[in-house]
């Protein structure tokens, strides 16, 4: 073979190698995500009011929220995130392990987010003289029972499952403790918090225009109540584990795994909180909660429901629905008793279970855990089947 003909195949043969080595030896530089590019940050605090407290005007009930807005904007409905018990809007802006959130997420996916700090939360003011004393900033060894480190606690039939949070889940572990560095104090008094976090919202909406709602744990639960009050405006509600209907329930550990909280907590079954029903429900003795008789199932507690003949709740079936539940979370034996009472009251909704879809091992606190991109890519493709106006992929 001549040196001439020889020339350009080594030249070929060179350019191929390293082409191999720029994906052999950089995998790294190659799966790091691209810039997000943002059009505009800002903040919005809706709602509030002043009250004359000793001599003096105080503004309370005002509800923050920061708001992001893509270059690319593919959805003419933001998603409106709102945290749970115990933490702030920082739950969905990263993990203890320094990846990216779900704010983050959906963004690049060309949705405008707005994540909110509840009342006396975070940025949104707490009024002690008018919420009341400041409760606890939470325990450790509570989250870690119930969050974390589930499995090494076993208080639920599903709670040896978890495997989801970065790292040991106790405290001392720098994961865990960049995660409950996190937490903060709540307002104490249940029908309070549910009021105010309600009319926050509720004003948030008024404000922004239709949207698509996000909640978790806690907020769950008076965001029954926003999209009963504003229908028009909840374009799609996304509770995921959102508490369980009328009674409280304590994990003690097997055998027994399940307690009944004797008060009657959520008196309007999602709520404590007046909701929309036919026939009317006024007040709250108008709805008559019956334990079932039996469980579904060993692993999972005994519902509470409407005595039948059961009242519809009308505002809520205007609103598509999707609840998602963990695999090892204290919701696993829980949130069937919601599925059954929006059957029961006439709410077409979506229930995904993590597992059933070949997420396994999450806990309740999915945002922050190792597979938190995969659990939120869930729900974007429910909101672009359910929401083919306002949930347009990316390309």
């Amino acid at each position: 073979m001549r040196r001439s003909h020889i020339r350009p195949i080594v030249w070929i043969v060179g350019l191929v190698f390293v082409a191999l080595a720029s994906i052999v030896l950089v995998p790294a530089r190659a799966q790091q995500p691209v810039p997000l590019s943002l059009a505009k940050i800002g903040h919005v605090v809706a709602g509030g009011k002043y009250t004359e407290v000793k001599g003096r005007k105080i503004m309370n009930g005002q509800l923050y929220a920061e708001y992001f807005i893509p270059s690319r904007q593919t959805s003419p409905y933001p998603i409106v995130m709102v945290h749970g018990g115990g933490v702030s809007g920082a739950f969905y802006m990263g993990t203890p392990d320094g990846r990216e959130g779900w704010a983050q997420f959906f963004l690049r996916k060309g949705y405008a987010v707005y994540v909110v700090d509840q009342p006396g939360r975070g940025r949104s003011a707490y009024v002690a003289d008018l919420y009341g004393p400041l409760g606890g900033g939470g325990n450790p060894d509570n989250l870690s029972r119930t969050q974390t480190a589930t499995a090494r606690f076993n208080l639920w039939p599903q709670a040896k499952l978890h495997t989801q949070f970065p790292g040991t889940g106790v405290a001392g572990d720098p994961l865990f403790d960049a995660h409950f560095a996190t937490t903060l104090p709540s307002i104490q008094d249940y029908v309070k918090v549910n009021t105010l976090v309600r009319d926050g919202l509720v004003a948030l909406l008024d404000k922004i225009g239709p949207a698509i709602l996000f909640t978790h744990s806690q907020s769950g639960t008076p965001s029954w109540a926003v999209a009963d009050a504003r229908p028009d405006l909840v374009k799609a509600l996304v509770p995921i584990e959102p508490g369980v209907p009328y009674h409280d329930i304590d994990f003690v550990g097997a055998p027994e795994w399940f307690k009944v909280a004797p008060e009657l907590r959520r008196p309007w079954g999602l709520s404590p909180l007046p909701l929309a029903y036919s026939p009317p429900a006024p007040n709250a003795g108008d709805i008559v909660p019956v334990e079932q008789e039996k469980a579904d199932a060993p692993d999972l507690v005994k519902c509470w429901l409407q005595k039948e003949p059961a009242r519809k709740l009308t505002n809520l079936q205007k609103v598509p629905i999707l609840m998602l539940t963990g695999e090892a979370s204290f919701h696993a034996p829980t949130d069937h008793c919601f599925d059954k009472l929006l059957t029961q009251a006439g709410v077409p909704h979506t229930w995904i279970k993590l597992q059933d879809v070949g997420l396994r091992g999450n806990g309740h606190a999915m945002q922050q855990e190792k597979n938190n991109a995969e659990v939120a890519d869930v729900i974007y493709r429910w909101l672009v089947k359910t929401l083919p106006d306002g949930a347009r992929k990316t390309p």
